[in-house]
C-alpha cells in the first residue's frame, strides 16, 4: 500500500499497474479540499487538488485500485467539502475511500493552532472549538480507536456524513485482499528489486 499526496506517483503508473495485475499494491491519495486557495493554507508544498485528482484518474485508468483519503478533516474547516470530495473522486475512478479527524499530537496542537490564527483568524475560534468537541474537551486523544475518529457529536455527525456519501458514490465496496504470498525477502541486503519476483 502507498499513501501519499504527491501527483508525482503517476510517473510510476506503468510499474504500479504491472503490480497491480498481480494484486501486489493499491494507492491511497490524500484530498483534504477541492479549494486551491484552501489547499495552498493547508499543504502549501503539496500537489493542487486538480492534479491530485489527475493522478488518481491516471492510476485508476491504468487498473491500480485507488483509494482517496479525506485526510485530516477538520471540523469548520474542510469538513463541509468531505462530499463533494469524494464525488470528484468517485467520478476520477477511485474505488474506496477513507477519512481521519485531525490529530494534533505533541508540538503538532501548537503549530495548527498557530497557523490557524495566522491564516483563519476568521475561524480559528469555531475550529479550536469543534476540535476539542471531538476529543473530549482536549486538543487530542491519543486512545487506540478514538484517535483517527474523535468521539461524541461532531465526530458521529461526520462519521455518519462520511458513511452516507461513500455508499452514495460507490465507494464502500470490499477492497479485494493483496496477495501478501508472493512476498518473499530479498536474498541479501538492498537488493529490493526481487521482493516480488
Amino acid at each position: 500500500s502507498i499513501i501519499t499526496k504527491s501527483a508525482l506517483i503517476q510517473r510510476d503508473a506503468d510499474i504500479l499497474a504491472d503490480m497491480a495485475g498481480r494484486n501486489l499494491v493499491r494507492v491511497a491519495i490524500s484530498i483534504t479540499t477541492l479549494d486551491r486557495r484552501l489547499a495552498r493554507s493547508m499543504e502549501p508544498r503539496a500537489a493542487t487538488p486538480e492534479r491530485r485528482l489527475a493522478a488518481v484518474r491516471t492510476l485508476s485508468q491504468a487498473g491500480v485500485p485507488v483509494v482517496v483519503m479525506f485526510a485530516p478533516c477538520i471540523p469548520g474547516l474542510n469538513d463541509h467539502e468531505m462530499e463533494a470530495v469524494l464525488e470528484r473522486s468517485a467520478e476520477a475512478g477511485a474505488v474506496g475511500a477513507g477519512y481521519v479527524a485531525l490529530r494534533l499530537p505533541l508540538e503538532i496542537k501548537d503549530l495548527f493552532h498557530e497557523w490557524l490564527a495566522t491564516d483563519h483568524p476568521d475561524r480559528a475560534g469555531r475550529v479550536a472549538s469543534l476540535v476539542r468537541q471531538i476529543r473530549g474537551g482536549r486538543d487530542y486523544d491519543a486512545r487506540f480507536g478514538v484517535r483517527m475518529k474523535g468521539q461524541g457529536p461532531v465526530a458521529q455527525m461526520m462519521a455518519q456524513r462520511f458513511r452516507a456519501a461513500r455508499r452514495r458514490y460507490g465507494l464502500d465496496r470490499p477492497l479485494p485482499d493483496l496477495a501478501l504470498d508472493r512476498f518473499a525477502p530479498p536474498p541479501r541486503a538492498g537488493d529490493q528489486i526481487d521482493l516480488f519476483g
